[in-house]
């Protein structure tokens, strides 16, 4: 992993970019702590061409979306052309909205869907990602229905993104799903896991308990070309800051391999 493949997810400051001005401001802030690009989600109404003329105004690039559930599925060429305004190839899948995976045939019709868009995206140059929580870990009629998902669907028209804090806390192995996607993950959200009050929550990368090493050298193995750095939630605490405190975590582990020896 290069640093320069290291990415900001703005959901992480969601709070902070609801106005043009604010995009502007937490954009400046994003770069200044060493990052070069950024996945755009989570943020309130701008133009495309702003978007362009700010992040090429800091030096960062847009590496990835995330888009609206329903858009990408009903609304497929209005993704895609939001993706081409922004020059950017990739976005995911970012929540199954209004699914009800209690059923493999409600799991199979989403495979079908996701994989419809897919295909529209890769005529136009383009990759659609699957962003996984939890609950696509549930067991159905003998597999997970992540694992459906992926089964079902051409790997040609529907990659993966997976995020290693909700794989680890719907009981499943990072490192294992990045080794399942090999080839098939262009994308990776880096969240760390801690336990806060006896509950699941998030922690800055490399500040929690993933193996996060591992985690990094499976997804190269995997193909990875972004490591996305996003924090659901900071808990009261400034999410510059964590997002500071991940890129610096990463930029050491960048900056020798995964045995620790220096490069």
């Amino acid at each position: 992993m290069k640093i320069s493949q290291v990415a900001a997810q703005l959901y992480t400051l969601r709070d902070y970019i609801k106005t043009p001005a604010e995009i502007a401001s937490a954009l400046k802030k994003v770069r200044a702590i060493g990052y070069e690009a950024v996945q755009v989600s989570g943020m309130g109404p701008i133009d495309e061409t702003e978007l362009n003329r700010i992040l090429a105004g800091e030096g960062l690039i847009c590496c990835a979306t995330h888009e609206d559930s329903n858009k990408i599925l009903n609304q497929t060429e209005l993704v895609i052309e939001r993706l081409q305004k922004l020059n950017c190839r990739y976005t995911a899948y970012p929540w199954p909205a209004g699914v009800d995976f209690s059923t493999l045939q409600n799991v199979l019709d989403l495979a079908a869907k996701l994989d419809a868009a897919g295909k529209k995206m890769r005529k136009a140059g383009q990759v659609l990602t699957y962003h996984n929580h939890a609950t696509e870990l549930v067991s159905v009629e003998g597999k997970t229905a992540l694992e459906w998902i992926y089964e079902k669907s051409n790997k040609k028209n529907l990659q993966g993104e997976i995020d290693t804090f909700w794989i680890q806390n719907g009981g499943a192995d990072p490192v294992a799903w990045c080794k399942k996607l090999r080839k098939r993950l262009p994308l990776i959200h880096l969240k760390d896991y801690t336990v806060i009050d006896n509950k699941p929550s998030f922690a800055a990368v490399g500040h929690g308990n993933l193996n996060m090493p591992a985690i990094v050298q499976a997804a190269e193995k995997a193909g990875c070309e972004w490591f996305i750095v996003e924090q659901d939630d900071c808990y009261g605490r400034d999410p510059f800051g964590n997002l500071a405190l991940s890129f610096n975590y990463l930029k050491g582990l960048a900056a020798q391999d995964v045995s620790g020896v220096a490069t």
